[in-house]
C-alpha cells in the first residue's frame, strides 16, 4: 500500500477489525451493483470512498429531472446523460484509484453469469422483481453474497442471501416468483429520499463487512424500516424446502425482536 493510500484510509486502518490487511482486502475485491438509481447511489459512493478495487455498476437507464430528488449520485447537468457515465464521472471524484466499469444495458442471463462469477459480493439496487429474481438466481448458481434492499413511500428493507452457505436462503424464499407480488415503482406510489440513502448505506455496511469477514451480516434476518416513526423491525428467514432456485432445509420466516 502506497503512502497516500495509507493516509487515505487511515480511519478504516485505525479500526482492529479491519487494519492494514483488511484494507488491503477492500483494495483487491470486486463488487457488482445492479442499478445506480436511489439505492445504488449511496451503496456506490461509500463503496468507492472505502476502496474497493473494482466496482461494476449496470443500469439501462438515463438520468431524468425527478430523479435528483434521491439518486445522490448524479446532478442537474448529468440529466439526459446515462446513469452509468453520470455515477462513473461521480465515483471518480470521490477516488479515482477505483477501477469504476459500467454496463450501459439490461444484462443477459449469459453477461450476468460472468459478472456475477467475476464479483465477490453483488448487490440488488434494482426496482423490480423481474431483475431481482434473476439476480438472485445467478448468485444461487454462482454461490455469491447477494445485498439486497428496497424502499418504497416511506418503507425500507434490506437482508443478505449469503448463498456461499447451504443453509442460507435466497430471495426466492422469501418473494416466490410465482406468489402475489407486485411492483411498486417510485414514479407511482413516491419515495421518501433520505430513506434510500439509509438503506442504500446499509448496504454498503454489509457489503464491506462481508468482504473483510467481521461482525455478523444480515444473512437469514430480514429488517424493516418505517421512515415515519423510524421503527425497526426484524423479521428471522429461513431457507424454504420447496424453493426452486436454491432449496435445502425447512423454514418459516418468523418475527423476533
Amino acid at each position: 500500500m502506497e503512502d497516500s493510500q495509507l493516509l487515505r484510509y487511515s480511519r478504516h486502518i485505525l479500526l482492529p477489525q479491519i487494519d492494514i490487511q483488511g484494507q488491503e482486502t477492500l483494495l483487491r475485491s470486486c463488487v457488482l451493483i445492479i442499478g445506480a438509481g436511489g439505492l445504488g447511489s449511496p451503496a456506490a459512493m461509500y463503496l468507492a470512498a472505502s476502496g474497493i478495487g473494482k466496482l461494476t455498476i449496470c443500469d439501462n437507464d438515463t438520468v431524468d429531472l425527478t430523479n435528483l430528488q434521491r439518486q445522490i449520485i448524479h446532478s442537474t447537468d448529468s440529466v439526459g446523460t446515462p446513469k452509468t457515465h453520470s455515477a462513473k464521472k461521480t465515483l471518480a471524484g470521490i477516488n479515482p484509484e477505483v477501477n469504476v466499469v459500467t454496463l450501459t444495458e439490461y444484462v443477459n442471463d449469459n453477461k450476468l453469469l460472468q459478472l456475477v462469477a467475476e464479483a465477490d459480493v453483488v448487490i440488488d439496487a434494482s426496482d423490480n422483481f423481474t431483475t431481482r429474481h434473476n439476480v438472485n438466481k445467478v448468485c444461487a448458481i454462482q454461490k455469491k453474497p447477494l445485498v439486497s434492499g428496497a424502499v418504497v413511500r416511506f418503507d425500507g428493507q434490506i437482508t443478505v442471501f449469503d448463498l456461499r452457505h447451504n443453509n442460507s436462503p435466497c430471495y426466492h424464499c422469501l418473494f416466490p416468483i410465482e406468489g402475489d407480488n407486485e411492483d411498486m415503482h417510485c414514479a407511482a406510489m413516491g419515495v421518501f429520499s433520505p430513506l434510500v440513502g439509509i438503506i442504500g448505506c446499509i448496504q454498503a455496511a454489509e457489503t464491506l463487512k462481508i468482504l473483510l469477514g467481521i461482525g455478523k451480516t444480515l444473512n437469514g434476518r430480514l429488517i424493516l424500516l418505517d421512515g415515519l416513526t423510524m421503527k425497526w423491525r426484524s423479521i428471522r428467514l429461513n431457507k424454504d424446502s420447496s424453493c426452486r432456485v436454491c432449496g435445502t432445509p425447512a423454514s418459516a420466516a418468523t418475527k423476533t425482536d
